[in-house]
């Protein structure tokens, strides 16, 4: 958790499930960048990479409207598993925007991701911060997640995930009871234009939700039942749409959606007064290919959602505090 960062810099700390050679290899090889590297619906091509100490790193990055951000990276530190800073924002041509300090810990088979963004100014960074979050650039560390999910070797892991992460300036304590207390939840969850409400509420391990959802395309029903809670740091529950009686149905709007979703938010303090949430979604129990190529090719409007829900639960707690 970082303490005593500078008003002209932007800090970001993220936990991949992955150990820590696999995780540099995903930032040095080429290949495996290529796969990760900006928002979702960019992708990019890279003319040359040399990461050490004075290398540089080459590439142009495509935005999904077909305009090309040609990228020319330099490294000015480097230590192997350890550490990148790095000149960042020029095309070769004009300067640099900021610079950033990449640091790689080792978490017993996890790894810790530590970066921190230098800007000129506090108003630069101020600046930058609306920017990142309007452009959707979070969710490049978020795309790193799916892609160590989806190579991993591990017989037993969740291969195909999604995963979005918001910061939020409220103490965890707070963000976590905007989780777990119905009046709460129903202030912020649903998606823009619409509207939800709890027809039952157990929140507890073992308990279960069932709610309704309207909007323009009408009335969803959907329940979700509660696997953990471990206050103030993560919640685990399943998740299926239903119909008024409970009964299992499917998405109205996507029949080949997977039945059963399991939903992983996780809290961390990141700063003083101010919490990470980590959402990973996957599907959960027998799921068809049709269905999980349904769902990985849905990421775009799952963040799209998630992010609509977000600003309100931003908006909510702006107002609560």
């Amino acid at each position: 958790m970082k303490t005593n960062h500078q008003p002209y810099e932007i800090y970001i700390t993220r936990v991949f499930n992955a150990p820590l050679k696999k995780v540099w290899q995903a930032w040095v090889d080429p290949d495996q960048v290529g796969q990760w590297w900006g928002p979702r619906g960019f992708s990019i091509t890279t003319n040359s990479k040399d990461v050490r100490t004075n290398g540089s790193w080459i590439y142009t990055m495509h935005g999904p409207d077909g305009v090309n951000y040609p990228n020319h990276t330099k490294f000015l530190e480097v230590e192997n598993y350890s550490k990148m800073v790095y000149d960042h924002g020029s095309d070769g041509q004009s300067p640099p925007l900021f610079q950033v300090t990449a640091q790689f810990k080792d978490l017993n088979n996890k790894t810790e991701l530590s970066l921190t963004f230098k800007f000129a100014t506090a108003e630069v960074a101020e600046q930058m911060k609306k920017f990142i979050k309007d452009a959707g650039g979070d969710a490049t560390w978020d795309r790193l997640a799916e892609f160590l999910a989806a190579t991993s070797i591990e017989e037993n892991s969740q291969k195909d995930i999604f995963v979005i992460n918001r910061s939020f300036n409220a103490p965890v304590e707070v963000v976590y009871d905007s989780w777990t207390q119905p009046e709460k939840i129903t202030a912020w969850l649903s998606p823009t234009g619409t509207t939800m409400k709890f027809i039952k509420a157990d929140i507890s391990v073992g308990g279960s939700t069932f709610w309704s959802m309207e909007g323009e395309n009408g009335v969803m029903y959907a329940k979700a039942k509660y696997l953990e809670l471990n206050k103030p740091n993560k919640i685990v529950y399943t998740q299926q749409f239903v119909d008024q009686n409970q009964n299992t149905s499917r998405h109205p709007l996507a029949p080949t959606w997977p039945e059963t979703m399991l939903t992983t938010i996780e809290f961390s303090k990141e700063d003083f007064n101010q919490t990470r949430i980590t959402i990973t979604w996957n599907a959960f129990g027998e799921v068809t290919n049709e269905e999980l190529n349904i769902f990985k090719s849905a990421r775009g409007g799952m963040t799209q959602g998630w992010t609509g829900s977000f600003d309100k639960l931003e908006n909510y707690l702006q107002n609560l505090l």
